[in-house]
């Protein structure tokens, strides 16, 4: 029975022992696939690390300081520490605390009233990585972030023991 011609056979060895049709650098195409695809990878885990540390620093600002506010006694002393809160919060994840900002609003008229709800929000930006700061990039190159937490205050809070 005649052999056919398929793509199965084999293909003649030359003299350095590759096959005519396996020819190539291997290496450098591992390489060259491997930058264009591992660079952007790796920046896109960097870039969502960075937004998940935002948006953890701005939500458990929000939270600590709609707590402070309920606990604080006056509206004078609410407002320093719902700032310092704040503060101190976005700090523990690195993002800058001069650029947020906090509104804080009230249910009622009367803030310290047991009962009222008092509702906080923050807003700030998370850069994204390695943005250089020449002409004014790292603005643009910014992802804003709010959120907003609401705390009532405690029905006890007017009793005096």
């Amino acid at each position: 029975m005649p052999q056919s011609s398929t793509s199965s056979e084999r293909l003649p060895r030359r003299r350095d022992g590759c096959r005519d049709g396996e020819r190539g650098s291997a290496s450098l195409e591992f390489l060259t696939v491997g930058m264009l695809l591992l660079v952007p990878l790796v920046y896109l885990v960097l870039a969502l690390a960075s937004f998940q540390g935002g948006a953890l620093a701005v939500e458990g600002a929000a939270r600590q300081a709609a707590r402070v506010a309920v606990q604080a006694g006056d509206r004078a002393s609410a407002e320093a520490a719902v700032e310092r809160a704040v503060q101190v919060t976005l700090a523990d994840y690195g993002v800058d605390a001069g650029e947020a900002s906090v509104t804080v609003d009230c249910q009622s008229a009367d803030c310290d009233a047991p009962g009222s709800r008092i509702r906080v929000s923050v807003q700030a930006s998370v850069a994204l990585p390695l943005v250089p700061d020449v002409l004014s990039l790292d603005r643009v190159g910014s992802v804003p972030l709010e959120a907003s937490a609401t705390q009532t205050v405690s029905r006890f809070a007017a009793v005096e023991p």
